[in-house]
């Protein structure tokens, strides 16, 4: 009997956990600390509770903090160079989403693009999140774990300006961002697809290699999990566009 009013309690204790991670949602504060005036774009995965916003303006020093349900997954980004155009459609020349204006509504990044993807609440109960440069990199992003615990904690980020390091064969149109091989090329080896779709024959290339040494907590290609996934339990996060001493 003691056994089972243990258990019992044990797993009271454990609903009890579920449902204040629902009431407590997380924040993630965006900060702009470029020179310019950036859009972060956010898109929801598959299954996962919508946001009140997929896109908004950020003036040069200035921050917003968007309240995120624990259960959620997904990615966010920076859009730069932004307008409208002769039909009054809103676009970007850096980190597009193609919704013509500025929520984006359900729409990704168009590459290249530096994202940063969250699963809140996964495995565990532990929050994994990672700054990606598997789609390219378009600005520098720090993403910072506050108050969590468990797992690691730790900050993990792209911080260097790469668009004028960029080897020649990425470079954007117009010298816009730094693409990834897999975008530059469209070669399997480079995707990790196809007859290449497994990390035992997928391996890192030149390419790759480049944006590891300037950034090696970010991931570099499909399967650079080791060294690029983090784990938190519980936390707010804050984003930072241009962190210093970079700002672009």
């Amino acid at each position: 009997m003691g056994c089972l009013h243990l258990s019992s309690t044990f797993l009271s204790f454990l609903f009890l956990i579920s449902l204040l991670s629902e009431v407590n949602p997380a924040s993630f504060k965006i900060v702009n600390r470029c020179r310019h005036t950036i859009w972060p774009g956010f898109l929801s995965g598959a299954n996962t509770p919508q946001l009140p916003t997929t896109g908004f303006v950020l003036n040069p020093g200035k921050s917003r903090t968007v309240t995120i349900p624990r259960s959620w997954s997904g990615r966010l980004w920076g859009r730069a160079l932004c307008g409208q155009d002769s039909s009054g459609k809103f676009v970007c020349l850096s980190g597009d989403c193609g919704s013509g204006q500025i929520e984006c509504s359900g729409s990704g990044a168009k590459p290249p693009a530096t994202l940063a993807e969250f699963t809140l609440n996964g495995d565990g109960g532990l929050d994994f999140y990672d700054v990606s440069l598997v789609d390219g990199y378009n600005l520098p992003m720090l993403v910072v774990a506050k108050g969590g615990k468990g797992g690691n904690c730790s900050a993990t980020g792209c911080l260097l300006d790469l668009n004028g390091a960029c080897p020649p064969q990425l470079r954007g149109d117009g010298g816009v961002g730094c693409r990834s091989a897999c975008e530059a090329f469209g070669d399997p080896q480079y995707c990790c697809s196809g007859a290449f779709g497994t990390p035992d024959v997928c391996h890192p290339s030149v390419f790759s290699l480049f944006f590891k040494h300037a950034c090696p907590r970010a991931y570099s290609y499909a399967y650079d999990d080791v060294t690029s996934t983090y784990t938190c339990a519980g936390a707010d996060y804050v984003i930072i566009f241009c962190p210093p001493p970079y700002s672009r």
